[in-house]
């Protein structure tokens, strides 16, 4: 045990925080990593262009191209990260073999390498439908009037959810599968309740069937590059479509208005959904997918959790594609910054903070506040990273820099 970490476990004694808790509580901290972000989401089903309201920017050298590269890249990654986590996989990341295997003909056995991998590694996986970059994809997938190309769409997610639960059966450990769609018009449109109809009903189609291994989860959006002028699945319909039925609801912090709050929708969303997934991000004006940073929007999203006790009602994802930097420094850089967030969450002298509040004391709510932004969590976080035998600060760096001249660099 360091010097330094002593010092600070004393110094939030003094403010009844037991940091050795604090660090349990982390260590029960679990990141579903995205797969997404070691390939620019480009996944090994074709070499067609990304579509569909999204887009990857940058050509950093040496991303992963083939599915041993991108695990051998998540593997250096994990190794540089405390504690133990998950992954998060796309559709378009499975083991197709030479032939042709489209989206409503996928199945549990284009994933079963990767359950043997989950196994080996220690690492549960989570998963995601995949509704674009494909020649049906167009502007309008389990939303389009067309029927074949809306029966198209609800048969693949169906068989997503077929592969989530025989991924959750093969962890002994619920596969979280998130449901995103693009569905949107680039210009005007006055057919916003049809296209709505159609995406419930398609919804409705694809949650017929209870799976005991997997649990869903729908995410909105404001809109997608290209999709500019309506979104169907906005935040109002999956929030109401989640309370309803029971669903777990998706917050991606780079899915909303600038000036909006992704905190404050955890303690307003959790009186009428179950769980909660989140997809961390940095937007940067907006769904720009830059790497997460212990900033100020983070920091309060991680405060609101905690103060709401609803750390286990909570799944925590990353969403991002930065393919401007070092792919595995954005790894370590966002999973770390998370970490960093939660651990700030977890030292924060709520109940102190909360009794002055009661009392009317607001001078006395501010002080704590700003007195935790300057309290020693920094030394607490390397305590963590030893404990977990990762490199503390930012010797991380040396092991990133020599996987880059010995590996990524001779792609």
């Amino acid at each position: 045990m360091s010097k330094a970490y002593e010092i600070a476990r004393e110094r939030y004694a003094a403010l009844d925080i037991d940091t050795e808790k604090a660090l349990a509580q982390l260590q029960d901290f679990h990141l579903s990593m995205h797969c997404w972000q070691a390939d620019d989401v480009a996944g090994f089903e074709s070499a067609a262009d990304l579509t569909g309201g999204i887009q990857a920017t940058g050509n950093y050298p040496g991303k992963a191209g083939s599915v041993d590269e991108l695990r051998a890249d998540i593997l250096k990654a994990k190794s540089l990260i405390p504690g133990t986590h998950r992954l998060n996989l796309h559709e378009i990341y499975g083991e197709f073999g030479s032939g042709r295997v489209d989206r409503d003909e996928v199945g549990p056995e284009h994933f079963a390498g990767w359950m043997q991998w989950s196994r080996d590694n220690n690492t549960p996986l989570d998963f995601n439908s995949t509704s674009f970059s494909h020649p049906k994809s167009g502007n309008l997938s389990l939303s389009n009037p067309d029927k074949s190309i809306r029966d198209f769409w609800v048969e693949h997610t169906i068989r997503c959810r077929d592969i989530a639960d025989a991924m959750g059966r093969n962890q002994g450990d619920a596969c979280i599968m998130n449901v995103w769609v693009h569905d949107g018009c680039k210009d005007f449109s006055v057919n916003h309740m049809l296209y709505r109809e159609f995406l419930k009903d398609s919804l409705d189609r694809i949650f017929s069937e209870k799976k005991a291994n997997m649990k869903d989860c729908i995410e909105g959006k404001v809109f997608g590059i290209g999709l500019e002028s309506f979104t169907v699945g906005s935040h109002d319909f999956y929030t109401a479509y989640a309370a309803k039925n029971n669903k777990i609801l998706t917050i991606d912090t780079g899915h909303y208005h600038p000036t909006e709050s992704p905190a404050d929708k955890i303690s307003a969303v959790l009186q009428f959904v179950p769980e909660l997934m989140l997809h961390v991000s940095r937007p940067v004006r907006w769904d720009s997918d830059h790497v997460t940073l212990m900033d100020d929007p983070t920091l309060e999203l991680f405060a609101e959790i905690v103060r709401a006790g609803a750390m286990n009602r909570v799944h925590y994802g990353l969403d991002y594609f930065d393919g401007a930097i070092n792919r595995i420094g954005a790894y370590v850089i966002g999973s770390r910054a998370a970490q960093k967030c939660m651990l700030r969450a977890l030292l924060e002298p709520t109940a102190l903070i909360r009794k002055w509040e009661a009392e009317g004391e607001t001078y006395k709510v501010l002080t704590y506040l700003e007195e935790a932004k300057s309290m020693p969590w920094g030394a607490v976080y390397d305590e963590f990273c030893e404990r977990n035998n990762v490199p503390a600060g930012t010797a991380y760096m040396a092991e990133i820099d020599r996987y880059s001249a010995e590996v990524t660099s001779k792609r």
